[in-house]
This record gives C-alpha cells, structure tokens and sequence, in this order.
C-alpha cells in the first residue's frame, strides 16, 4: 500500500523589506519630534522669549523715568541701550537651562530612555542630537529675543545718553554674542541632565553654577576673584554680550572660549556616563 504525500505548495516570496538603519538624519529628527511633542517646551521656551523682552523693556522703561533724577544708581546712569535691553538675559538663561536639564532627564524619570536607547545602540548620536537640537533652538529663540528687545529698548531710551542704534560699534555683536550665550546654556542644560540623570539634580546644579557660586565669589578674597570670577560660566558668558570691557573681565572671545569649554566639559562627562552605566 503506498502513501501519497500532497505537493507543499509555498507562498510567492513578497518584496524584501530594507533593512532599518541607524543614521544621523533620522536621530536628528527624532529627537526633534520629541522636542515639540512637549507642552513645558512650548511653555518654557515662551517664558524665556517673555523674562528676555519684558524685562528688557521695564529696565528701559525705569532708566527713561529715572534719568536725571539725583537718586538714580550711578551704575544704572551709565546704562547703555544694549545693557537695558540685554537685562532680562540673565533671567532667561534659566528658563533656556531648565529646558535643555528636561530635554534629557526628563526621558530618565519617565522611563523613555530605555526605548530611545534601544533604537539607537550606539547611544552617543543620542545626546549629541539632543544637545544640537535644542541648541539651536535656543540659539534663536535668544537671538529673536535679544533683536526684539532692543529694537523695543532703543525707541524707549531714545533721545537719553543711552540711546544707541544697531550701526553703533559693537551693538551686532553684542546682540549676537546674547543669543549664542543662551543657546550655549542650553547645550550645558542638556548636558547636565544627561549627566546627572535628575531633573532635580541638574536643576540644582545649573541654577549654582550660573546664580549662586557667581554670587558667593565676593567673600573670597579680591586677588581670588579678580583670577577665578571672569572665567565662571555665567561671567566669561557675560563678557560676550557686553558693549564694554575693561582689565576684571574677559574679551567677548576670550569670554566665547571660556564658555565653550565649560560646554566641551559637561558634554564629555555626560558622554562617558552616558556610555560607560546603564540606564
């Protein structure tokens, strides 16, 4: 007795599906779909652009008010267009950096870094997506907040001895030297957070290191911080904005490559925690 076995018949083979890959274009544009996906981006990014304007107007306003008045701060009458409407950069650096410390920790306190990381196994086009991404939105966010403010600013104080124009030497790059500042503290936001995996944590940090150690130095002794002041994040910062200088702080290039290597360093340590623990 013989058994027949039935032909198998297979099903005809489909189109091949590509092969996922991994590239710097794509990362990129995850990481800035993830951005906008956000609320508290939409809503911190508004109140940076907001602290940079509205204040920069109120210190014009009160220096326009005040001018001629005996009572005036001898500092503040020495005030320049470009110093009343950069006033509000200090108060917007923490905004920007607040952001850039929730770009990256925030993914670690809701467990999302996991996912990303699975995506991306090399982990490094990670964070150096972040950081480039929301540098760059903070770099423009400072410069529309910087231009704007002035062109506000120097219509107020127009007609005092402050008012200045943008064809005054040194008013462009003083405005430009803003917004790259910004953008610079939300490249070390977002490297803080990677680094330190906290929200709370890198906020911490980032409001010490820009606010209070800043604040601290004048209980060292004169010759400590004539040395180590200019060359603080926030200060060498400062020296790129600044119309003026003189022989306590930095040149605006002096005071950019300070800055960006205190970047250079916080990116490097979130890089080697970043590779070297797990998540």
């Amino acid at each position: 007795m013989s058994t027949l076995t039935a032909p198998v018949e297979t099903a005809p083979a489909g189109p091949a599906r590509p092969a996922y890959r991994v590239t710097g274009r794509r990362v990129l544009s995850s990481e800035w779909a993830k951005l906008w996906s956000l609320r508290s981006t939409w809503i911190t990014l508004g109140l940076g652009l907001l602290f940079l304007v509205a204040f920069g107007l109120i210190a014009s306003s009160r220096y326009k008010s005040g001018i001629g008045s005996a009572h005036m701060n001898p500092d503040f009458a020495a005030s320049t267009a470009v110093s009343l409407s950069l006033f509000g950069t200090h108060f917007a650096q923490l905004a920007l950096g607040v952001l850039g410390v929730l770009v990256t920790a925030g993914e670690y306190s809701t467990g999302m870094i996991r996912s990303t990381l699975a995506a991306v196994p090399r982990r490094l086009p990670v964070l150096w997506s972040k950081a480039a991404v929301f540098g760059l939105v903070a770099l423009v966010v400072g410069l529309l907040g910087a231009f704007v403010a002035f062109g506000f600013g120097k219509g107020i104080v127009s007609g005092t001895p402050a008012a200045m124009s943008l064809t005054h030497a040194g008013v462009v790059r003083s405005l430009l030297g803003a917004g790259l500042y910004l953008g610079l503290v939300g490249v070390i936001g977002t490297a803080l957070g990677a680094l330190l995996r906290s929200v709370a944590g890198g906020i911490s940090v980032l409001v010490a290191t820009l606010m209070l150690i800043p604040g601290l130095m004048s209980l060292l002794p004169s010759s400590w911080q004539d040395h180590i002041g200019p060359y603080l994040p926030s200060n060498a910062g400062e020296s790129m904005f600044a119309l003026t200088h003189d022989s306590t702080t930095l040149s605006p290039t002096a005071g950019l490559l300070v800055l960006l290597g205190w970047t250079a360093l916080a990116l490097a340590g979130a890089a080697y925690r970043l590779v070297r623990r797990d998540v």
